[in-house]
């Protein structure tokens, strides 16, 4: 994986000169101190694998330990401290308790350095090069439909009455509950572009906006709706459609893997939750691990670069420059020491 602004993170080597001018990445959020980490390390060891041109920015909040900033570091991972974004005080119960703290990955719009970004959950895999999806028109928000069929859902209108966009032939949308709900992205993959403008608009409009169930997902289905395009479920197979939509699913043709299910995350899997014994979900949890244990994928060992302490003096005059004139907000790592 070659970036094409900042080749490594601070405490890493550069294998390529810094260049200025628009660039492109990927971009994923971690917070907190718990193991979800595992699951960044493996993105960024699954993009190398599929020869991606391009690096993985990871934007984290404050209570991201040292010890697992060094690790994404150590990866060749980008780090962005960013701070909270906290909704707006009520009652509302969320889907998960913890997807209140994703409201901050509306942070990412301010990453204005880069011109064009694909966001990627922490618990993502790549299974094959997505890099072209960067070439889809400007000016648009491009995501996968999501699957209203799974238990989470149960509060929601859709799943009461057994609809999902994804089947819409299967039950109808009944005239009497209104106009059929507009089309609904998992928020988990998407392509955008940063932008300040954006960006403020984004926090002002949150400022007013009741949380949901789906806490920032149904918040950028609200904001995006017109800008909206569907792309193929082979770039966020959410593990869902394997039980609930078989027929619009071939695993052979998938690129990109989302293991959101109750039970899926590789790094705790144990198989014991409903659904995590079929022999796809193995399979795809294998493939996984696969990738997160492979050495050779490590980033020493991709660069097989040494050590560049003048290279490293040099990045960091030009990380300081970027910050001080506020095109970079907040830079930190951890020390090469």
């Amino acid at each position: 994986m070659a970036p094409d602004i900042i080749t490594a993170a601070i405490s890493g080597p550069i294998s390529k000169p810094v260049t200025a001018g628009p660039s492109r990445a990927y971009v994923t959020f971690l917070a907190g101190d718990g193991d979800y980490w595992k699951g960044v390390v493996g993105l960024a060891k699954g993009l190398r694998k599929v020869k991606s041109k391009y690096p993985l920015v990871v934007a984290i909040l404050p209570d991201v330990p040292e010890d697992h900033r060094r690790i994404l570091v150590d990866q060749g991972c980008l780090i962005r401290e960013i701070e909270p974004v906290h909704p707006p005080e009520n009652q509302t119960k969320f889907a998960m308790a913890y997807y209140v703290i994703n409201y901050s990955k509306l942070r990412i719009w301010e990453f204005v350095e880069y011109s064009k970004m694909i966001y990627l959950d922490g618990d993502i895999q790549v299974f094959g090069n997505i890099d072209h999806l960067f070439n889809h028109p400007d000016s648009y928000f491009y995501a996968v439909m999501d699957c209203f069929c799974e238990k989470n859902w149960r509060d929601s209108p859709q799943y009461k009455i057994g609809y999902c966009q994804q089947c819409p032939n299967r039950v109808q949308w009944p005239a009497h509950m209104g106009p059929k709900p507009p089309l609904y992205f998992n928020a988990g993959m998407f392509v955008f572009e940063p932008s300040l403008p954006t960006y403020h608009d984004l926090l002002s409009t949150l400022k007013v906006t009741t949380p949901t169930l789906f806490a920032e997902q149904d918040f950028l289905n609200m904001f995006f709706k017109d800008k909206y395009k569907p792309i193929p479920s082979v770039y966020n197979l959410v593990l869902a459609m394997l039980w609930r939509h078989p027929e619009n699913i071939n695993l052979e043709e998938i690129k990109v893997v989302h293991y959101c299910a109750n039970g899926s995350k590789p790094w705790r899997f144990t198989g014991k939750e409903e659904n995590m014994d079929r022999e796809d979900i193995k399979m795809l949890v294998n493939k996984w691990w696969d990738i997160y244990n492979d050495e050779s994928l490590d980033y020493k060992n991709v660069t097989g670069a040494a050590n560049a302490p003048t290279e490293q003096v040099k990045l960091e005059a030009l990380l300081a420059a970027l910050s001080e004139a506020g095109a970079v907000r907040h830079v930190r790592a951890p020390s090469a020491a």
